[in-house]
């Protein structure tokens, strides 16, 4: 499965053999809610703090067929097991992907029927972390005051912006905007986009589908994530996407690292309850 990695680390052998973090040094707060139009959640999520993983997928194919999509990817992800490396941590989830596609290209072939699943997935071993994805699911890192956009949409108007043929402006207009060039299960061969980094105390990071940014700016993610804990800032961009109409289903995953934190994650379960927000 080909993921490309532009920004890997050179030292990455040393990186793994730094002390390692707890789950408690992870604060987790979700949210997952059908919104508005929509009649049913095709979103799906995962959080596995000990392990060092959270995920996101949003499902694509109508009601049924998106819901099983983005289950299948999420199920195959809860494989992935405590490892001694990043490298090994990394070439589990690949496989887990690999797996995931796979059933889905054959239920595909089975229902003739069109599915997928949109994923951003954050890894974290020891010091180091690494941000992988396909499709417009998003993940964001708001370091020292400032939201960095980690992942590149999987989208043919990002595309067009990429290659100067559509300004940023004109691509949040487009009616194209959401044609997606890759996700689970779409092709033969998944393919994954793969950033990654060193952790530093009080980085937060944030895990969302498109229902989250159709409606809320770069600017007012930053402002909740730096308001409050991870729960109280997932609940406040839920209620910015509802005020605004919520017109996709919308989940945020929010995973803030601080050393020897008092407050422990908060757990809760791995998939979110079909047709309900996450409490």
């Amino acid at each position: 499965m080909p993921i490309s990695q532009p920004n890997a680390p050179d030292n990455e052998g040393d990186a793994m053999n730094d002390a390692p973090r707890a789950a408690s040094d992870f604060e987790t707060g979700c949210i997952s809610h059908t919104g508005k139009v929509r009649k049913a959640n095709e979103d799906n999520f995962l959080l596995r703090p000990e392990v060092g993983l959270w995920a996101v997928a949003d499902g694509m194919g109508g009601h049924e067929n998106g819901a099983l999509a983005s289950a299948t990817v999420v199920a195959a992800l809860e494989g992935v097991g405590a490892t001694n490396s990043a490298s090994e941590l990394l070439a589990m989830l690949e496989g887990s992907v690999l797996e995931a596609n796979h059933t889905l290209r054959e239920e595909i072939r089975q229902r003739g029927a069109t599915m997928g699943a949109t994923l951003v997935v954050l890894l974290i071993h020891q010091r180091h972390f690494a941000c992988l994805w396909s499709g417009d699911s998003r993940i964001y890192l708001v370091r020292a005051g400032r939201i960095t956009q980690i992942s590149r949409d999987h989208t043919e108007v990002q595309d067009m912006v990429d290659r100067g043929l559509l300004t940023p402006d004109e691509a949040k207009n487009s009616p194209r905007r959401h044609v997606i060039t890759h996700a689970i299960g779409v092709h033969e061969t998944p393919e994954l986009d793969l950033e990654n980094g060193e952790i530093a105390d009080g980085d937060a990071f944030l895990l969302c589908s498109d229902g989250l940014t159709e409606h809320v700016a770069d600017a007012e993610i930053l402002q909740a994530v730096e308001a409050g804990g991870a729960q109280a800032a997932c609940d406040t961009l839920l209620a910015l996407t509802l005020e605004r109409g919520a017109r996709d289903n919308v989940t945020v995953v929010i995973v803030r690292y601080r050393q020897g934190a008092s407050e422990r994650t908060r757990w809760m379960p791995n998939r979110r309850a079909p047709g309900s927000s996450t409490p």
